[in-house]
């Protein structure tokens, strides 16, 4: 088996003791995502669509980095704060991937690490 922790200046560095992606061989497991900006390290302001986009951009650039891209994705898991959001998520989702959709469940939790409205993390294997 192989490990390997993939780093990217792209994408924040992470807010905790956990890695932004570990990639086992063909698989790569991608922590959760919030909208932070990789250059401040700040919340990126503004509506769930725009929260959505950073996060997505976020991910986008940790598959990149372990030598995928979005086509390769399998399974997403998203949390949001309200799932009122639910639709403007889906339309976001549809920007970054096309069919066939990976699997993915959405979680409605009570909050998330600095007040952001959604997280999401990935799994995607390589071909």
């Amino acid at each position: 088996m192989s490990r390997t922790i993939i780093v990217t200046d792209r994408a924040p560095q992470a807010i905790g003791p956990y890695s932004q992606a570990v990639k086992v061989d063909k698989t790569i497991y991608a922590s959760g995502q919030i909208p932070l900006d990789p250059a401040t390290g700040e919340l990126v302001p503004g509506d769930i669509a725009t929260q959505a986009r950073r996060v997505f951009d976020n991910l986008q650039a940790v598959v990149d980095a372990g030598g995928g891209t979005f086509s390769d994705v399998v399974r997403v898991t998203i949390y949001l704060t309200n799932l009122g959001n639910f639709g403007d998520v889906n339309g976001v989702m549809m920007e970054y991937f096309k069919p066939p959709y990976p699997a993915r469940a959405t979680v409605g939790v009570a909050s998330l690490p600095r007040g952001a409205q959604v997280e999401v993390d990935l799994v995607a294997v390589l071909d």
